[in-house]
């Protein structure tokens, strides 16, 4: 697949609410992720770590209450898109998220994400 594709896919499978999926089928073996400096597990490398941290995250939420990604904005090997959330978090109350998300492809996989967002206080 070219960025575009990937970039698609990530997409639909983010609307379809199959994120886990997204990163089964479209992150490479030596992913690396990288959220806002000071956010737990700031850098996460390896598809086995992302997956785990991801499972983490989710195992926060209480309740989803709704939420949307842009189309993706395609530059050679690179796309990003924004997501918005609006989640009820274990412990912490409802939220709303709203981050831009930045992607590297390579060989068709992705090998690099980064995430934007305003941590909250």
């Amino acid at each position: 697949m070219n960025t575009q594709q990937v970039a698609s896919r990530l997409v639909e499978l983010c609307r379809m609410g199959e994120n886990m999926q997204a990163i089964n089928e479209l992150y490479d073996t030596n992913i690396v992720s990288k959220e806002m400096s000071g956010a737990p597990n700031s850098v996460t490398s390896g598809k086995e770590a992302v997956t785990k941290k991801s499972e983490e995250w989710y195992a926060t939420v209480e309740e989803f209450h709704g939420g949307e990604i842009s189309e993706p904005q395609v530059a050679e090997n690179h796309f990003s898109c924004t997501m918005k959330m609006d989640c009820t978090f274990k412990g912490q109350g409802r939220m709303q998220i709203e981050e831009l998300c930045v992607y590297q492809v390579n060989d068709g996989k992705i090998t690099e994400e980064q995430f934007f967002y305003t941590m909250p206080a």
